[in-house]
């Protein structure tokens, strides 16, 4: 009787398992609300900070468990008691102190310059102003010089920046284009702004990632980014549109 004939019937190889569960992982790392598929610069720099926490978290879950491994399997060793002491001490200092303080240290020099990113201001020319203004439950999304607005439905041109200032006529909502960069709230009485661009044009997808009541999971963004040509001549139309 061959292997295959002799292994049990319903047994899946633990590798072919393991492999399904990966491939099954992975289909959820991309897709037009991505976070670790990026459409702009901000996205990009946000994954690439998220794949690097990915990596240094496995490295040391690795490393807690070789030693847990080590621990349950090393002959016993005899101390004295200032011995134990000073052991105990070493790991509690090492482990618990010096280890999280240099990941926290690492992760905001690194994550710091990234959130910079998403703030308005800086060089280069004015960037286009959007407005997104938040209701239960859809968005409201204004341009300047257009007399109406769209509904849940957001343009904007590939390869320029804008700058989105999103409020809220209820209750707090956020705003959150997740191939862009990251959320921002939209909190009644306020006005928050955050910088977006998209590299290349696409359909993406936006959502409120606060919850704000019984319809939020439909509060959904259309994500239009649009050729800059392409987009500016749409501008036009809707400018001329609602001229008087």
């Amino acid at each position: 009787m061959s292997a295959d004939r002799a292994r049990a019937p319903g047994r899946t190889p633990i590798a072919a398992t393991f492999a399904v569960a990966v491939a099954l992982a992975l289909t959820g790392c991309s897709g037009p609300q991505s976070m670790i598929d990026p459409a702009g610069p901000a996205a990009a720099a946000v994954a690439s900070l998220w794949w690097w926490m990915l990596g240094f978290s496995t490295i040391v879950l690795a490393l807690i468990c070789a030693l847990w491994l080590y621990a349950m399997r090393r002959a016993p060793r005899r101390h004295t008691a200032e011995a134990a002491r000073r052991i105990a001490g070493r790991w509690i200092v090492g482990g618990g102190i010096v280890l999280p303080m240099a990941s926290i240290i690492v992760l905001l020099a690194f994550g710091i310059p990234i959130g910079q990113r998403l703030l308005p201001g800086g060089a280069g020319p004015e960037p286009l102003r959007i407005e997104a203004i938040a209701r239960q439950w859809w968005w409201e999304i204004r341009y300047p010089g257009v007399a109406e607005g769209l509904v849940n439905e957001f343009r904007l041109p590939a390869g320029r920046p804008v700058e989105v200032h999103a409020s809220s006529q209820d209750v707090i909502h956020s705003f959150w284009i997740p191939a862009l960069g990251g959320k921002i709230d939209a909190i009644p009485g306020r006005t928050r702004v955050i910088r977006l661009e998209a590299t290349a044009p696409g359909r993406l997808r936006g959502a409120c990632a606060e919850f704000c009541g019984l319809e939020h999971a439909r509060m959904i963004l259309d994500v239009h980014a649009m050729p800059a040509a392409e987009f500016d001549q749409w501008m036009a139309a809707r400018q001329r549109a609602g001229s008087p």
